[in-house]
This record gives structure tokens, C-alpha cells and sequence, in this order.
């Protein structure tokens, strides 16, 4: 019996150290981009771009954007790390979950229109008031709806954002119409930087860290998130948020 429990404890702490050693590889590549490309633009201005303006202009835009990628990452990290140490307090107040995401669609408007998306509401209810952190729980929306409009049908993109009564909770659903992920790369999917060509790609920009940032949102809320996907059919989201 001991040498089972040593057992299981030794797999569990190299599951653990494979854990770490593949996030610090997935941190260490995901700022070597931005950083060798920063580095690129740089030297192809002081080999001669610098003194003619549209290449000057053109490669400190690149060199700019790599940047904000860069600071992107590491306020994100900061982000996770302190909800996963329950540093960042959750700020609660009574508000309508519908008019924030009526809100956040208005926002996400210019956006959507880029992507050749729309995005439509579905609720049985016209008020569904909740007690949590508004500005987290915005941030939530903004990042599915975003993760929508970028993986959705690129022809003809439809975003269903879903209410539902689900005994004392709300049940909130955000569905795109693209190609879907397979389902072996759906348990992954809220991890850090985990990307799949199906799911995620760094052309289409962000920290990758976004999904994992709802689940740690979401969780702080002591609520639960999960998510479905048929490849060719599109995905959902689904989060719960508890009624008042």
C-alpha cells in the first residue's frame, strides 16, 4: 500500500515538472517572437530603412505592435497570478447581466463588422440581475465574443450569445458558427498559450491566455465554465452566474 501511494507520488510530481517545463518553454517562445521580431525591425532600419520614410514609418508601426504584444503577455501572466493566489479581489455588485451584454456587443460592434460577423441575443428573459464583479464579468464576455468573432465561419459569421434558466444560476452561452475543434483538444483548451490550428493561432493576435483568464474569472466567482465543439459545426462557451 505505501509503495502504491510513493508511486502515485512520484507521477504526480513528474507530471507537475512537465507541467512547468512546458509552460516556461510556452512563455519563453511566445516573447521570443515579438522580441526576434522587434530585434529584425531594428536592424533592418539601421541598415539603411531608417532614412527613407515609408520603410521608417512602416517598421516602427511592426516594431510597435510587437511591443504591445509583449506587454499584453506579461499583464496577463500578472493577471493569472494573482488569481490564482487570490490577490486580485473580487468586487461584487448587483447588476443586469443582459444589459452588460447588450454593452458589450454595442462595444465589440466595429470589430464584428471586420470579421464579417453578427452578433445576436437570445434570452426568455429581458432582466437577469446577478451579484458579481461587473468588470470582471465584462471582461469575460469581451473575451469569448472576441474569440468568437475571430474562429467563427470567415464567409458569414454568426455569434449567438444564449440565456438560460438554470435553477439558481444563469446559464450563458456564447456560440460561433466555425470550424470547430476536435474533441481531444477540448479538455486543453483553458490552459496557458494552449493553441490548436483548429482553435487558436497567433495570426489572429492576442496573448493566448485570454481562455484562461475566464476559467480563473469564472472560478473566482465559485461558478463553473465548460465547452462543446463538433468540428465543422462551431463551438460554445457556457458559463453559469449565480441569480439574485
Amino acid at each position: 500500500e505505501w509503495d502504491k501511494e510513493k508511486k502515485q507520488e512520484i507521477e504526480e510530481l513528474k507530471r507537475m515538472a512537465s507541467y512547468r517545463r512546458e509552460f516556461l518553454g510556452n512563455v519563453s517562445h511566445e516573447l521570443k517572437t515579438p522580441i526576434f521580431n522587434i530585434q529584425g525591425y531594428i536592424l533592418s532600419l539601421l541598415d539603411g530603412g531608417i532614412h527613407d520614410p515609408d520603410i521608417n514609418k512602416k517598421f516602427l508601426k511592426k516594431a510597435d505592435k510587437s511591443v504591445n504584444r509583449m506587454i499584453a503577455i506579461v499583464e496577463d501572466l500578472e493577471e493569472i497570478n494573482k488569481l490564482e493566489s487570490g490577490e486580485l479581489k473580487i468586487n461584487k455588485e448587483i447588476f443586469d447581466l443582459i444589459e452588460l451584454t447588450r454593452e458589450v456587443m454595442d462595444f465589440m460592434e466595429m470589430k464584428a463588422e471586420k470579421f464579417n460577423a453578427t452578433i445576436n441575443l437570445k434570452s426568455p428573459f429581458k432582466s437577469a440581475k446577478t451579484n458579481a464583479d461587473k468588470r470582471r464579468i465584462r471582461q469575460v464576455l469581451i473575451n469569448l465574443i472576441d474569440n468568437a468573432i475571430k474562429y467563427g465561419d470567415i464567409e458569414h459569421n454568426q455569434i449567438t450569445i444564449s440565456f438560460y434558466d438554470f435553477h439558481d444560476n444563469y446559464l450563458v452561452e456564447v456560440s460561433d458558427n466555425g470550424k470547430g475543434i476536435p474533441e481531444e483538444f477540448l479538455p486543453r483548451i483553458f490552459e496557458r498559450f494552449y493553441r490548436t490550428e483548429f482553435s487558436r493561432s497567433r495570426d489572429k493576435g492576442g496573448s493566448g491566455l485570454g481562455l484562461a483568464i475566464v476559467k480563473h474569472i469564472i472560478e473566482a466567482h465559485r461558478q463553473t465554465i465548460s465547452v462543446r465543439s463538433q468540428p465543422g459545426k462551431g463551438t460554445t462557451f457556457s458559463f453559469t452566474m449565480k441569480k439574485v
